[in-house]
């Protein structure tokens, strides 16, 4: 993750009564202690710790104010990587957990810090990571998104962490409904909810579905592997092809101009192709992906849904436009519906 200056008093971090709660709670810990705030992470407040020994550890907590009960569990983050920690996904040791709202208003997690660098986009990728790793870089990632979608989620505990049957029949359901309450309709959007309902392949098992797995959401080594998964809040159960679909979806290639998101950083020279990360998952993992099509365009078009409904609140005024190409968010529903059709059309 980048850095930016922190301030005086951390947002969210009441410095003493944290630094009392690493006291008690985190054997070795040195008070006092000076708070970086790392970029990233969505909207949850994650800073570097670095305590008066030197030792470093990272704090996560929500954002600040009034959260749905269920969002940005930092439990569930908590509970998904210290279940992980014996298995082959790498993720950062856990550490400790506060539920006492009254140390700093809002539950938080303790984690280890882990080497590397979050690639977040091309110039990440520039400044970080050799042209020679970035084959590797692709590879490491299929390969761990296969480690964990071969979790045992029983033996690890987690096997309660959501519903197992019909993950993305029920994400479909819901994606739609939201969509289908926003403004200025996009009828291709419509004509491929249907072809993905008819289309859905029965899930192969359940597992530990990360929801949001791309480059951007894991720390990279210098030689491209990666070093740790991050960002476990809307991790679930459900239909490990979901990830790939995802991942694969936002995979632009060198050359491509569009992006599905405006960070993706693997059309740089050096990355695999989708078809080599497809190839190379396969050669890792003992499920069928003759239907992986059907789950790229399944991500594609939840994309365009999420946009839809983007452009709808700017257009309709309930969030401010300043400095935002609203235009653009617009078109990429249409962008994205086609290349949800054309997926579909391929597989």
């Amino acid at each position: 993750m980048s850095s930016e200056p922190a301030p005086s008093q951390p947002e969210g971090i009441e410095v003493a009564a944290v630094e009392a709660w690493y006291r008690a709670n985190l054997a070795g810990s040195a008070p006092p202690l000076r708070f970086e705030r790392l970029a990233g992470g969505h909207s949850n407040l994650t800073y570097r710790v670095t305590d008066n020994a030197g030792a470093v550890t990272v704090l996560r907590r929500p954002p600040i104010g009034e959260l749905l009960p269920s969002a940005h569990d930092m439990f569930r983050e908590y509970r998904i990587i210290s279940a992980l920690a014996d298995t082959p996904v790498p993720v950062a040791p856990s550490l400790g957990f506060c539920d006492d709202l009254s140390v700093t208003g809002g539950r938080f997690y303790v984690m280890g810090f882990v080497e590397g660098r979050v690639l977040h986009d091309p110039d990440d990728v520039e400044a970080f990571l050799p042209v020679a790793a970035r084959r590797r870089a692709g590879e490491s990632l299929v390969e761990v998104a296969a480690a964990l979608h071969a979790v045992d989620v029983d033996a690890v505990g987690l096997g309660d962490l959501g519903k197992r049957e019909d993950y993305v029949g029920r994400q479909l359901a819901r994606w739609y409904r939201q969509y289908q309450s926003s403004r200025g309709a996009t009828p291709l959007v419509d004509s491929v909810h249907d072809a993905l309902v008819e289309r859905l392949p029965a899930q192969q098992r359940a597992a530990v579905v990360h929801g949001d797995y791309r480059m951007g959401n894991t720390m990279t080594r210098p030689d491209g592997q990666v070093a740790a998964v991050l960002d476990w809040e809307i991790s679930t159960l459900g239909d490990p092809l979901a990830d790939l679909g995802y991942l694969l979806a936002m995979w632009p290639e060198e050359g491509e101009t569009f992006r599905t998101t405006a960070t993706s950083p693997s059309a740089l020279p050096g990355f695999p192709t989708r078809a080599e990360m497809l190839a190379h998952y396969g050669r890792h993992s003992d499920l069928d992906l003759s239907a992986i099509g059907v789950y790229v365009a399944f991500s594609f078009w939840k994309v365009a849904c999420i946009n839809q409904g983007v452009w709808d609140r700017y257009d309709a005024g309930m969030k401010s436009a300043h400095g935002v190409d609203v235009a653009s968010i617009r078109a990429s529903v249409d962008q994205l519906a086609e290349l949800a059709a054309a997926a579909l059309d391929a597989g």
